[in-house]
């Protein structure tokens, strides 16, 4: 596949986060920035009490139910703080006196959520990858819970180490499944109903950095905690349409034009096509590459982030230097796992990755480690 992204003046963004959003989405949000509607002034000087962004935040919501099949079972929430917020939201909203709370941990972002919950309550690491430098997803079979959990917990996509949850794993019968889905919320179709919460940073495949979406089952959310401060309560943010507070109106009105443009592209189940596309034509490279190798047992491999290698550390830089000389950016890996890393997300284009792949197999031709 030959592919050239010469002659235009935006690059390929393979970062991790914040990621590539879709261009259609940029212009729009472009042209908005100096009037939207009609209305004379631009979404950033909107008042979020005012009746456009009413307009806007409804429009948000309703495009996201609309896309994921998202019932009046779930609130949808928009929150701010990032994922990392969540982490202590969740066992402060739905992790009483006396039960446990299960984690399955499977990378950074696991293992960091599970220390804050443990700051809240009681919990129990019923999976963990660690010993294999988390490079594979547990096997259902090496799962053990706890018991009657009040939750078990999962990272749906491990940014940093490249593994993903292909199928999610059976949980005990009436215990909410909680997901942090920052890295591939909206990648692929939702099972909506297997999850009690889940909660996803906006900068990866929904938006702009600065808000995360929650999507969360009514019952949990009135039957939890009460005795918190309002801003750390579900049922604030429930009951406020998420504007107790001013929200950051940009994040969430970028948020409702992503999910308006998945939606135009067919929807989750087209999204997942092309992202299945594009991530299998990277690793088939790699699989059949004498320099690079992928870092991630196959059947672990995540869709979103992949992850690889050179024969070294130092051939790893220079590649990644040359790479963002011929606009292939943000390709280094995260400081704590080391290599390089491709990151996916659903604004990348096939093109873009067909770029990457030339671009490899030029450099492999030309090393002397080849």
């Amino acid at each position: 596949m030959t592919s050239t992204l010469t002659g235009r003046d935006r690059i390929a963004n393979f970062g991790a986060g914040p990621g590539a959003l879709p261009e259609p989405v940029l212009r729009e949000a472009q042209r908005d920035l100096w009037n939207i509607g009609g209305s004379g002034i631009g979404i950033l000087e909107h008042s979020h009490r005012g009746k456009l962004f009413e307009r806007v935040l409804g429009d948000a919501e309703q495009e996201i139910r609309r896309l994921a099949g998202v019932t009046d079972e779930y609130h949808v929430l928009f929150i701010q703080g990032g994922a990392s917020l969540q982490f202590a939201m969740v066992p402060m909203n739905l992790l009483p006196a006396g039960r446990t709370a299960d984690y399955l941990v499977t990378g950074v972002w696991s293992q960091k959520a599970l220390k804050e919950a443990r700051l809240l309550g009681t919990t129990h690491v019923a999976a963990t990858g660690e010993a294999d430098a988390f490079t594979r997803i547990p096997a259902p079979e090496a799962i053990r819970y706890s018991g009657q959990p009040a939750y078990v917990h999962l990272t749906t996509n491990n940014t940093i180490y490249g593994t993903q949850w292909a199928a999610l794993p059976p949980v005990p019968d009436g215990v909410p499944l909680v997901a942090d889905a920052s890295s591939d919320i909206f990648s692929r179709p939702l099972e909506l109903p297997k999850y009690g919460v889940i909660y996803a940073g906006a900068q990866k495949n929904l938006g702009p950095s600065g808000i995360t979406l929650v999507l969360a089952r009514r019952d949990l959310v009135e039957g939890g905690a009460q005795q918190l401060p309002s801003m750390l309560q579900y049922r604030t943010y429930a009951r406020e349409r998420s504007l107790y507070n001013t929200p950051p109106t940009f994040a969430i009105y970028v948020v409702g034009l992503v999910a308006k443009w998945i939606q135009a592209q067919g929807g989750l189940a087209a999204m997942a096509a092309r992202n299945e596309a594009k991530a299998r034509l990277l690793y088939d490279f790699l699989d059949q590459s004498a320099f690079f190798r992928g870092s991630v047992e196959p059947a672990s491999r995540s869709r979103m982030n992949v992850c690889f290698r050179s024969p070294s550390e130092a051939q790893d830089a220079e590649f990644i230097a040359a790479a963002a000389d011929r606009g292939l950016n943000g390709l280094k890996g995260h400081r704590s796992a080391g290599g390089m890393r491709a990151s996916l997300y659903n604004a990348v284009t096939l093109e873009q990755v067909g770029a990457l792949v030339d671009f490899m197999r030029e450099w492999e031709a030309a090393s002397p480690s080849s």
